[in-house]
């Protein structure tokens, strides 16, 4: 299964690798900056990020990540802190929180669990019950007003149910008018793919409808070019049809053989040749993103490595 189609869908407990590096070997590893900033998306993290977010933190900036976008955790929206709480945390770090990941619609857990990406795919998580989970069919202005106290700039709906045209139809209402409200607290809204957006629902393919139907001024997205480019999806001929839609990425590469994320530069996505077409994609902020990472730091600590070695180099 290739997606985040529920970005709970990743429940495992990853082991924390650890990153421990002399000040010397670091500098000499990590010592030429990227020309453009590189962000980490914490759900590459997921399952051991809350239990030591300001140790984390501290090594994503130390490997020389500079921007983050967080998501959903097993302690809630915030890592079980206020916005504003975590949003210090972030800055004491050294680093900038961009944007942070919301669900488009109530949550419900597939018959049976669901699996994760890069994980043993003979088993099955089921979330814990975790109460009311917001999201922006029921709670847009609550979590607008949220990310507004954490001071970021973007709010992403990280996935929404999109399988009929009915679906597909209220998806474009509840998006356009949570785009709206976001707008006027000083927000962007964007929308996160995975595979599903590129398949056909009858006639129609949902990706389009929601770049056709909800207005630029209210909706923006968040390509993840992994995802896309599984879907058959060729992200620069989008960033052509529709220039300046593309404020953020997700840098995510896909293993030829399994089809499931891995590092970047391990994968089957020709980043050199997207990162071309930055300009007219509008591209203003990119966070790589391995879903069911196996060995979180040493994984992001590689990605880092060959985007300011090969890909911005």
């Amino acid at each position: 299964m290739h997606n985040r189609r529920s970005f709970l869908k990743n429940s495992g407990t990853f082991a924390l690798g650890s990153l421990i590096l002399p000040g010397m070997a670091k500098a000499a590893l990590f010592g030429n900056r990227a020309k453009h900033a590189v962000g980490l998306q914490l759900f590459t993290l997921f399952g051991s990020f809350d239990k030591d977010v300001p140790g984390n933190l501290k090594q994503i900036a130390a490997i020389g990540y500079s921007e983050i976008e967080s998501a959903f955790s097993m302690k809630g929206a915030y890592y079980g802190m206020k916005p504003k709480e975590f949003a210090g945390l972030v800055k004491n770090s050294g680093l900038k929180w961009i944007s942070h990941h919301v669900l488009g619609a109530p949550f419900k857990m597939p018959p049976g669990g669901i699996r994760m990406p890069g994980a043993d795919t003979t088993k099955k998580f089921s979330m814990p019950k975790m109460g009311h989970m917001t999201n922006l069919k029921e709670d847009h202005q609550q979590i607008i007003d949220q990310a507004a106290e954490g001071g970021i700039k973007y709010l992403v709906c990280a996935s929404i149910p999109l399988s009929t045209a009915d679906e597909i139809k209220q998806a474009i209402e509840i998006l356009g008018t949570a785009g709206e409200a976001a707008k006027k607290s000083g927000l962007t809204l964007c929308y996160h793919n995975h595979t599903h957006e590129f398949e056909k629902v009858g006639d129609l393919i949902p990706y389009n409808e929601l770049l056709d139907k909800i207005s630029p001024d209210h909706l923006k997205f968040e390509l993840d070019l992994g995802w896309a480019t599984v879907a058959g999806t060729d992200p620069v001929e989008l960033f052509k049809k529709h220039p300046g839609r593309f404020p953020l990425w997700h840098v995510k590469d896909i293993s030829v053989e399994t089809k499931q994320p891995v590092e970047v530069g391990k994968g089957m996505v020709d980043f050199k040749r997207i990162f071309s077409a930055a300009k007219s994609s509008g591209m203003r902020h990119f966070f790589v993103e391995q879903d069911g990472a196996p060995e979180p730091m040493e994984n992001i600590k590689s990605s880092y490595i060959d985007i300011t070695t090969n890909i911005l180099a």
